[in-house]
């Protein structure tokens, strides 16, 4: 439970100094999650184990930086996961974009082993009605950490607003990666806005791996999120 608690920890005692500092122009967001399960690109990232994720991100006009850490288990023995990004959302022609770059750090992972890596993210969403919106996404990694070199990742995604607090979504991807598993992964669920400022995402996770692993077996995962 204590290193549950470091991510949330951190980004709470960065907030009062941040919050006080009115002359800096552009706004500030902080994030915190707890789950069940810390899924990414369809993948346990905590081999099945509960996760928590603190971040705080400052933006001004389409451009914003961010710094998140949040718990894991990784193969090479890392627990923790702290990045910092950098990113621009402009809008063109319908569509709204997010392109990004993030450098990641892997902590306690064991001596020798490769413990940082770089990924680059393209988001393309488009809202198709007064409901329903689709997101395509495309990740990209030179060098991943452990073992695993280069990757790519693509993923399509639709929601679907069924009521004021609700939305249903699904989501297809394909990893692809040198040196390490190739494996398509889907999920469904729904998000459920309970308050102004905290919500219920609660998903079914899925992957075509056969005799799966607890990272990449199938997982009705429940994550509680909290943005200020």
């Amino acid at each position: 439970m204590k290193r549950l608690a470091l991510p949330l920890l951190a980004v709470a005692l960065a907030a009062p100094a941040v919050a006080s500092a009115q002359d800096i122009p552009g706004e500030f967001a902080f994030d915190f999650s707890v789950g069940t399960d810390n899924r990414s690109k369809g993948a346990s990232k905590s081999e099945g184990d509960p996760f928590a994720m603190g971040s705080v991100e400052w933006g001004l006009n389409d451009f914003y930086v961010a710094a998140e850490v949040q718990t894991i288990e990784h193969s090479i023995g890392a627990d923790l996961e702290p990045q910092i990004s950098a990113g621009w959302r402009p809008e063109a022609a319908g569509f709204r974009f997010d392109l990004s770059a993030t450098h990641k750090w892997y902590l306690n992972a064991r001596p020798g082993t490769d413990d940082d890596a770089w990924e680059f993210t393209a988001d393309a969403s488009r809202r198709l009605t007064d409901r329903v919106d689709a997101r395509l996404r495309f990740q990209y990694s030179p060098d991943s950490a452990g073992s695993t070199r280069s990757w790519t990742w693509v993923e399509a995604r639709g929601r679907v607003r069924v009521h004021e607090r609700v939305r249903v979504s699904a989501a297809v991807g394909r990893r692809e990666q040198v040196n390490s598993r190739d494996y398509t992964a889907w999920n469904i669920g729904a998000d459920v806005r309970l308050t102004d400022w905290a919500s219920l995402d609660l998903r079914y996770y899925d992957t075509d791996v056969a005799n799966p692993s607890a990272q990449y077996e199938d997982a009705l995962v429940a994550v509680l999120n909290i943005g200020l």
